[in-house]
């Protein structure tokens, strides 16, 4: 009996630590659902939950529920051609966290400079190191002061939806590239 125990315990650790468990592989496929997001949003940004749970629903009505999400911080500045650099942490449920750096230029009639925090979500990432590449998008904004705003970038089939809570003054459109890495750089390229 003890033996057949210990066989039983022995074969479920096996299994649960072999090669094609999707822990093994970083494979990620538990969502957030939007109560979840708001929540970590809301107490992440502070009092603009309203606005928050607005932006969240549209992208979940858009792209369905993401699998992964970033909380983070970033700058950027513009003079027609501009940068943006940002960090954060990278959360997902069966994956754990994990700390991402971002930063990318944009070119277009875009003139200012603002700071944001950011909350990114994340649709259809395949496995926490599928994050790193260089993700296209287009972005406008029009504030004196602060402001909320969302756009939308995709690299394969991964989708990222930044919902940024900035300030500063920034008036433009752009086109430019957000690149993920796992180390701090400089190099906006």
């Amino acid at each position: 009996m003890f033996k057949k125990i210990t066989s039983s315990i022995l074969l479920a650790l096996m299994f649960a630590f072999s090669p094609t468990s999707s822990f093994a592989q970083g494979t990620l496929s538990d969502t957030y659902s939007s109560e979840d997001l708001i929540k970590t949003g809301g107490e992440f940004f502070g009092g603009i939950t309203q606005g928050l749970a607005s932006l969240v629903e549209k992208s979940i009505s858009q792209y369905g529920l993401p699998n992964a999400y970033i909380l983070g911080q970033e700058g950027s500045g513009a003079f027609f051609a501009g940068v943006r650099y940002g960090e954060g942490t990278m959360s997902t449920r069966n994956a754990g966290n994990r700390s991402v750096f971002w930063q990318g230029p944009t070119i277009g009639f875009d003139v200012g400079g603002d700071g944001s925090k950011v909350m990114m979500l994340i649709y259809n990432l395949p496995s926490v190191d599928a994050i790193y590449g260089r993700y296209p998008g287009i972005d406008g904004s029009a504030y004196m002061v602060g402001g909320l705003g969302i756009t939308a970038m995709k690299y394969d089939n991964i989708y990222i939806v930044p919902i940024r809570s900035g300030v500063g003054a920034r008036l433009g459109v752009n086109v430019g590239y957000l690149k993920f890495t796992a180390q701090p750089t400089w190099n906006p390229f």
